[in-house]
């Protein structure tokens, strides 16, 4: 029988690993619905390929042009477009693989439907953590982690009970920018940033990882879907990107789980959990290729967003909302050339400094508390 998977974000990273996984397991998974953004011209490829029921595009261009080409299609449009597909009944598996706050409707209405999520939005539990936790609690649910990190620590959690986690230890590439100094990041380039030594992924993430942003989301995210205090969530360095993270319990075992820097690896994990299948896409693990594992202290000062998350998460509430939603604005502004690389810490620290709390945190509170502090960023800064 074959699993129904809804994927938001098809034409990004995770969302061409996930197809190129379909492609090679037709026999066990088929494709509901698909969403893009601006890129509708590759949508229309991954529409003729997989032949999906559903479909969301971004753009009012990328609608009418999926409409004239697949007419018996239904097609969707846009924020409510991926609403509507994260309510769709069909669907038994939701791939949340789009980038920003703006996956957490979708993720809200695919909860309440009692669907698998396969998560590779970290966005949705930093700034919708506390909502998601208490949708969990009230319908049919689960979320399997697809960040490579949280995949990681959902798996090492098999060898023991949550009462027996010591802590959590998240691993970090430590970017391109890695051993840098302030002065250096000062002058960082946008072409600079978007360099990944191990990882291929969309501007926006790499970008993040570059600031060590993106550890600091995880760790945020890390706290809401394993229900662990940020004091037993740690960071280290490991440039090689091949222990993905690991879990130290109370007895003092360590357990890793590794792999090549792939995503087809957890993607596939979450697609067929709790169950493991072959993986056709890669090869055995080569140890003599792999043969060089160290660590490194992460650097809190001069890659300031990680101090920062560590500050929004512990003072809860709305803070984390405020964190993400800055960082989003501002690598934006940074990816069109309107601020410097160092200002996107700068702006994170603005806002959290002069942010009232809220406490009441409905969907409807957290979206309206992200868009006031995006449209107040670019009000200053365009």
């Amino acid at each position: 029988m074959q699993t129904n998977i809804s994927i938001l974000g098809a034409t990004g990273s995770i969302g061409k690993n996930a197809l190129s996984i379909i492609r090679e397991n037709r026999d066990k998974f088929n494709i509901t619905a698909l969403s893009a953004d601006k890129n509708w011209q590759a949508l229309a490829e991954n529409i003729r390929e997989f032949k999906p029921k559903y479909v969301s595009v971004g753009t009012q261009e990328g609608y009418d042009s999926i409409k004239r080409e697949f007419p018996n299609i239904e097609i969707f449009m846009g924020c409510e477009g991926l609403k509507n597909i994260g309510q769709l009944d069909e669907t038994d598996i939701l791939l949340t693989a789009v980038s920003g706050s703006i996956g957490l409707p979708a993720t809200v209405e695919a909860i309440k439907k009692e669907k698998r999520i396969a998560l590779a939005n970290k966005e949705t539990m930093v700034a919708g953590g506390y909502l998601i936790r208490d949708l969990l609690k009230k319908y049919n649910s689960e979320i399997i982690p697809v960040d490579s990190e949280h995949s990681a620590v959902f798996q090492s959690l098999k060898a023991g009970s949550h009462n027996e986690i010591e802590r959590i230890i998240l691993t970090a590439s430590g970017g391109p920018f890695r051993g840098a100094d302030k002065k250096f990041l000062e002058n960082v380039t946008l072409e600079q940033a978007l360099k990944h030594p191990n990882w291929s992924m969309g501007a926006k993430i790499t970008i993040d990882s570059s600031t060590l942003v993106n550890k600091g989301l995880e760790v945020i995210e890390a706290h809401h879907l394993f229900l662990v205090d940020y004091d037993k969530i740690d960071v280290i360095i490991h440039p090689q990107s091949i222990i993905h993270s690991m879990v130290e319990f109370r007895d003092k075992s360590v357990i890793a789980q590794m792999g090549e820097p792939d995503m087809k690896t957890p993607i596939l994990y979450a697609f067929t959990y709790p169950e493991r299948v072959e993986n056709k896409l890669l090869g055995n693990f080569d140890f003599m290729k792999f043969n060089n594992i160290t660590f490194e202290k992460a650097d809190f000062e001069v890659f300031k967003g990680l101090k920062l998350a560590y500050d929004a998460g512990k003072q809860g509430e709305s803070y984390p909302i405020v964190y993400n939603a800055a960082n989003e604005a501002a690598v934006d502004l940074f990816m069109n050339r309107k601020i410097n690389y160092t200002d996107i810490y700068k702006i994170i620290e603005d806002e959290l400094n002069t942010h009232k709390s809220v406490k009441s945190l409905d969907l409807d509170v957290i979206m309206d508390v992200d868009r006031e502090i995006k449209n107040k960023i670019y009000n200053l800064y365009e």
